[in-house]
Parts: structure tokens; C-alpha cells; sequence
């Protein structure tokens, strides 16, 4: 039965690799790219595969993000696009510091990772055609150890969320530790909002947290020194070649496998890859997931409303 996919995050590296593979293995999904260039990127469909559009939002920006998700309401609503049957948050920015902030004066790594795929969530809830599937990309960072960041990411440092979402949350907030530990904990809190939503919304939605491993090669560290860049783009990708790493495409079909549900994912459940695995310690915190939840409700509320 024909069905719609909306999907961040999907112009290159691992969201682009998805998009691909999801088009090819889903001949009755249209697939809905949210971008930030007017033009959407232009996507190889084998013979039989699914359909793609486009539509334009600043993921760091709260209007932008509530304008787009409301146009493919209007779209959902009016039949131009059939029903929906699953949201993907895959889009994800890391910055050299914590005070950079989007067009809400929000910090931006909470706003693009946390804010903008619930203000999503919020807006097209009640388009869902069940069963539907909800999955947002975190990250091993979440952990913090040796093992899983390979001491490149700080680990997160958890405060009362209406301080994560202002600029300034961490101890030099001018530095590059600063910026990739609000990277680490805004990853941590993509989790606890996969087990509010698992709590929360009708039965039939299921949500999934999604970690791709480490994928050196993708856009993620275009804000970094050229120093970095140079090293994610050109020298660390032959990590690849060891269980340390995976590359974007690999980590593209995995992501694409757990939307088709091609990947088995309970309700509330974290992938590590293409297995169904146990988060960190930290990520199952009831109390914390609650607050969250306030605080991300407030914000992307319709304060026109």
C-alpha cells in the first residue's frame, strides 16, 4: 500500500546512502527530503523503486522547521502525499564550540539534534498510518568511554535540559571540547526522547534510537578545524577497513533496513548497527527523560497559537 517516509539529513554520507536504498527496496514509498537548498538532491531510483520530493527547512531555526513539517501536513492532509508511515531524524551537526545558536537564540546542536526532530514528531503525530516507525540517528558518544568514542568526543555532560537548550551549557563554552560534548549529550538526549515516545505515543509508532557506529567520510565535521577535516575525510575513512569503523554507505543501509523494519526493532529499542543492543547506563533515566520531555514540549510549542 502506497506510504510516505519523511526523512532529515538525507543529502549525502549516511542519510543519502539511505535514502537510496530505501527508494529501491520500497516500490510503494514516497520518500519526503527535508533539505536546506531549495532544490532537493537528486537521487538514483532503480527500475520499480519509490518516489521522492522535497521540501526546504534551516533545521536550526524553530519556524523554519514547523513551516516545513506543516506544508507536508497540508500535503498529508489534502492526499497529495499517502499516508505516513514513518519519520526519520538523521540529520545531526557538530560545532566547535557551545554558543553558536540558531535563529531562536537556542543553542544549535540542541536545536538541530533534539528540537528539530520533535518539533517534526509533534507536528505530524497525527498523520501516522499505523504501524509507523519514528527512528533518530544518536551516537556511541552517548557512552563517554574509551571504547566508543575512541577519545576523539568528550562524553555528555547532563544538565536540566532548559539549560542543554541555551548557549553556554559547558565548562569553556568557547572551546572545541565544549562544542563536541554538546554533541555527545545532545545524542543522549535523542535517546531519552525514543523512550518517551515509546511511553507516549499510540500504540502502532514505534520508535528507535539508530547508532551508526563511527563513520569518518560524512559531512559532521565540516565545522571543525581544516586540520580535522582533513584527517575525517582523507585518513581515518581507512578505519573502515577494521571493526573500528563502517562507511557511510554501510551505515546508510543499516539505517535504511531498521525503517523498512527489514532490521527487527521492538518499540523504545536501541540498534547499535543492525542489532537490537543495550544503550549506555546513563540513557535509561526515567527522571531525565521526563524533563526532557517538558522542556522540548515548551519549546517547539506554537506560540501563535
Amino acid at each position: 500500500m502506497p506510504h510516505t517516509i519523511v526523512m532529515t539529513g538525507a543529502s549525502r554520507g549516511i542519510g543519502r546512502a539511505a535514502a537510496e536504498r530505501i527508494l529501491r527496496g520500497a516500490p510503494d514509498a514516497h520518500l519526503v527530503l527535508v533539505t536546506r537548498a531549495p532544490s532537493g538532491p537528486e537521487l538514483p531510483v532503480a527500475p520499480g523503486g519509490g518516489s521522492v520530493s522535497h521540501c526546504t527547512a534551516d533545521l536550526s531555526s524553530l519556524d523554519s522547521v514547523r513551516r516545513a513539517a506543516g506544508q507536508i501536513a497540508d500535503r498529508l492532509r489534502g492526499g497529495d502525499l499517502p499516508p505516513l508511515s514513518g519519520f526519520v531524524g538523521n540529520a545531526g551537526i557538530q560545532y566547535t564550540n557551545a554558543r553558536t545558536t540558531g535563529a531562536d537564540g537556542l543553542e544549535a546542536t540542541f536545536t538541530v539534534n533534539v528540537l528539530a526532530n520533535h518539533l517534526f514528531v509533534r507536528v505530524l503525530r497525527d498523520h501516522f498510518r499505523t504501524p509507523a516507525r519514528i527512528v533518530l540517528t544518536t551516537s556511541d558518544t552517548h557512552f563517554g568511554d574509551l571504547r566508543h568514542n575512541l577519545a576523539m568526543v568528550p562524553g555528555p555532560v547532563w544538565r536540566p535540559p532548559e539549560v542543554l537548550a541555551r548557549p553556554g551549557a559547558f565548562p569553556a563554552p568557547e572551546s572545541t571540547a565544549a562544542g563536541r560534548t554538546a554533541y555527545s549529550t545532545s545524542k543522549l538526549a535523542a535517546i531519552y526522547l525514543v523512550h518517551e515516545y515509546a511511553r507516549r505515543l499510540p500504540a502502532g509508532i514505534d520508535a528507535v534510537a539508530f547508532n551508526p557506529g563511527f563513520v569518518p567520510g560524512t559531512g559532521l565535521a565540516r565545522h571543525a578545524d581544516p586540520l580535522s577535516r582533513f584527517a575525517m575525510r582523507y585518513l581515518l575513512p581507512a578505519l573502515t577497513l577494521t571493526p573500528l569503523a563502517v562507511s557511510p554507505r554501510t551505515a546508510g543501509h543499516f539505517l535504511a533496513d531498521i525503517v523498512l523494519g527489514a532490521t527487527p526493532a521492538p518499540n523504545g529499542s536501541y540498534v547499535d548497527r543492525r542489532r537490537v543492543a543495550r544503550s549506555s547506563a546513563a540513557s535509561y533515566a526515567p527522571d531525565r527523560e521526563r524533563d526532557l520531555w517538558a522542556t522540548v514540549e515548551s519549546l517547539t510549542a506554537d506560540r501563535a497559537g
